[in-house]
């Protein structure tokens, strides 16, 4: 039976080609739909952008026919803007002049007429009232993303011999047909499918103490080569960090993008501060000219125009976890890191003046070619699929990209664990050549000891 969904406004600013994505179902956009994207048009941000988009979509529909009546749509539906039902009975205490609201007494309005109605709603306070008036609601993604539990981690845990753990040290390398790993859903070993880049814990099966880990390169589970790696004082101490670093440490060339989840105080942020300023000092800039820290919640759909100073004055205040991580780099001594403050502050300074490492808005990346730059991009759960893909087209020849965020730690409105661009890129650059990927767990936060305690109880 052909299905109703009916758009919000949230769904359209999220993503104006979720018009397109019902088949060959019949979509309704309520006129107050209308009137609210008519609102966000001249806004110079990514909503007002997709707000201009879905015009774009909507008035090229309009040509075939009248919008009141349904318009033909490539995939078989219609699309028809629904301005009737006025006089539907909905609870009295909802204010019938309030945007959700009116969408919800279209809803029940087309359902009492026998529609198979289904609303369709980032919201989700829309979704629970819809929910109280018996209208079928759902969520919206457009980017098939899998629940938490299910997601890449781009680590594995699996089973081997002693004998085929020796030969591994011997060998540097296994085959994948020589270890196992346990399936829950079939209760059984089975040997695992493995992905290009995906990070290998191989367990000894007659001891699980002794343990080896590795890379599956495409072909066979190989050594890392760079795992136990210093970078300014800065050493790995459990397996997720060693992960980290085989990543960072592996050339541009062979992996220009590095994709890192994980919760505070894993060593996100510090440990692609690290590398990147290591590469760049050993090098002499022959390998990356500099470092390129860019934060989302700066300036994506937020203007920092009413802020004083320079960009990069404009922009310091959301840089202070950045600075956080460079007192650590630039002074190893923890003992004596903190005594002369301003000795401390000269030094991250100098890095700024020198051009080593800058600060820059996501928004500014955009039309950008960006060469031989180590690139981090801080907080990136917080950015949505179109602009992750628009930073990620941005990297040139001889750059490295980073994107590193936690997905429990979401700020922007609309996005949540499956909607958001950090682990939309996750899900989609698993299995490239070109991507190395990590998520580090809760028991391999090391900020401290209380920090530890936090992530497993909080």
């Amino acid at each position: 039976m052909k299905r109703t969904y009916i758009l919000d406004t949230n769904v359209i600013l999220y993503s104006p080609g979720a018009i397109f994505t019902f088949g060959d179902n019949d979509v309704i956009i309520p006129e107050i739909v209308l009137e609210e994207l008519d609102s966000f048009k001249k806004q110079k941000n990514d909503l007002g952008a997709n707000a201009r988009h879905a015009a774009r979509i909507i008035d090229k529909l309009r040509r075939d026919g009248k919008l009141n009546d349904g318009v033909d749509m490539p995939g078989g539906g219609k699309l028809r803007v629904e301005m009737n039902h006025h006089d539907t009975e909905i609870p009295l205490s909802w204010d019938k002049s309030k945007a959700d609201n009116r969408i919800i007494q279209i809803c029940k309005a087309l359902k009492e007429q026998g529609e198979d109605v289904c609303l369709i709603t980032k919201d989700i306070f829309e979704r629970i009232k819809a929910d109280i008036v018996g209208i079928d609601v759902e969520d919206f993604y457009e980017k098939v993303v899998p629940e938490n539990e299910e997601q890449y981690t781009g680590r594995i845990e699996v089973y081997a011999s002693n004998e085929k753990i020796s030969e591994f040290y011997h060998n540097k390398f296994i085959e994948v047909k020589d270890v196992l790993c346990y399936l829950e859903s079939q209760g059984k070993y089975v040997v695992p499918d493995l992905y290009t880049n995906q990070f290998v814990i191989i367990r000894c099966s007659e001891n699980p103490k002794q343990t080896a880990i590795g890379r599956f390169d495409g072909k066979k589970i190989v050594n890392l080569y760079y795992k136990d790696n210093v970078s300014l004082g800065i050493t790995a101490r459990n397996v997720g960090q060693k992960f980290m670093m085989e990543a960072l440490f592996t050339d541009a060339d062979k992996a220009p993008l590095v994709i890192v989840k994980g919760p505070a105080g894993t060593a996100k942020t510090l440990f692609s501060l690290a590398v990147g300023l290591q590469k760049i000092m050993e090098c002499s800039y022959e390998q990356y000219r500099r470092i390129l820290v860019c934060r989302p919640n700066i300036t994506m759909d937020e203007d920092i125009g009413f802020l004083p100073g320079t960009e990069e004055e404009k922009i310091a205040p959301f840089m202070r976890p950045i600075f956080d991580n460079l007192e650590i780099l630039v002074d190893s001594d923890a003992k004596q890191r903190y005594k002369n403050e301003k000795e401390l502050a000269d030094k991250i300074r100098e890095l700024f003046d020198r051009r080593i490492i800058t600060t820059e808005a996501v928004a500014y990346l955009r039309g950008r070619s960006i060469v031989k730059n180590w690139v981090i991009i801080d907080e990136a759960q917080n950015l949505t699929p179109k602009q992750v893909k628009a930073i990620v087209t941005r990297v040139g020849e001889g750059t490295k990209l980073i994107l590193i965020g936690d997905p429990d730690q979401i700020d922007q409105p609309f996005l949540d664990s499956r909607s958001n661009g950090l682990c939309y890129a996750s899900e989609k650059m698993k299995g490239s050549d070109l991507c190395y990927q990590v998520t580090l767990n809760y028991d391999e936060c090391e900020r401290s000891p209380l920090a530890h305690e936090a992530s497993k109880r909080l």
